[in-house]
This record gives C-alpha cells, sequence and structure tokens, in this order.
C-alpha cells in the first residue's frame, strides 16, 4: 500500500533520481529556464522552493552546498535570485505546457523561474590545469 508515500520513483533509483534532480535543479539556476517532461518538472518543483526559501535566509550557506557543486551557482541564488523573490512565500516556477515529444509521446514543459528574463546564462570558467612532466627513469 502507498499510504503517505511523498514523491515520484520516475522508473530509477534513489541514487540516479537524486542526481537527476540535482542536475535539473543546477541547469535552472544556471539558465533560468529549462525544457524537460512534465513528471520530472513537477517532482522537482518542491525542492526548488524549499532551495530557494534556504537561500534567502542568512545561515544557509553549508545547506546549499549539499545541492550545488559550483561555487558561482550558489553565490548567484544567494545574491541575484533571491532577493528578486524576497516578496513571494512560494511559487517561484512556471510550467508551460510545449506539446508531445514524438519519441515516446511524453508531455514536454518548460520550468522557468519566476523573473528569470533578467537573468543572464552564467559563462563557465575553465581553469587551466598545469601539465606536470612526469620523468622516467630507464634502468
Amino acid at each position: 500500500m502507498r499510504h503517505r508515500v511523498y514523491g515520484k520513483k520516475l522508473g530509477r533509483n534513489k541514487n540516479e533520481r537524486t542526481a537527476l534532480f540535482k542536475s535539473l535543479v543546477q541547469e535552472l539556476f544556471l539558465h533560468g529556464t529549462i525544457t524537460t517532461t512534465e513528471a520530472k518538472a513537477k517532482a522537482v518543483k518542491g525542492l526548488i522552493d524549499k532551495i530557494i526559501t534556504l537561500a534567502k535566509s542568512k545561515t544557509s550557506k553549508r545547506l546549499l552546498q549539499s545541492y550545488f557543486v559550483n561555487p558561482l551557482l550558489q553565490e548567484r541564488l544567494v545574491k541575484e535570485i533571491a532577493p528578486k523573490l524576497s516578496g513571494r512565500n512560494s511559487g517561484y516556477t512556471s510550467l508551460m505546457k510545449m506539446g508531445i515529444r514524438e519519441g515516446d509521446r511524453s508531455l514536454m514543459v518548460k520550468m522557468s523561474l519566476i523573473g528569470a528574463e533578467e537573468l543572464k546564462p552564467l559563462e563557465k570558467k575553465v581553469v587551466k590545469e598545469e601539465k606536470v612532466e612526469k620523468k622516467v627513469v630507464k634502468k
């Protein structure tokens, strides 16, 4: 019986679901909008609301680090996105139906942050690593 069981499994185990949700959340905060299936968008919508609510509080940097690998994304969320949404209590995302995907007939939606029109996509900074030459000693 599924009494009071929360969440969708989406045909994945727990680790795969967690990785999927983290990547969807990061891409949404990186670009402002993402195109995904309706089931995935509805499954991740509550998580996005929780993360933005965390970002509004001043003492949440450690908790936000568990969701974001890139520190620039965490900084952008706290300094750009959260202040724009400070007047809202919830409902930070909107879903717009795009149509049906031909491959598997699943409904595609465009998920966007409220007020994401002003957001510019972050540029990824490439850090060049110095190549260390190894000396091979032949005997």
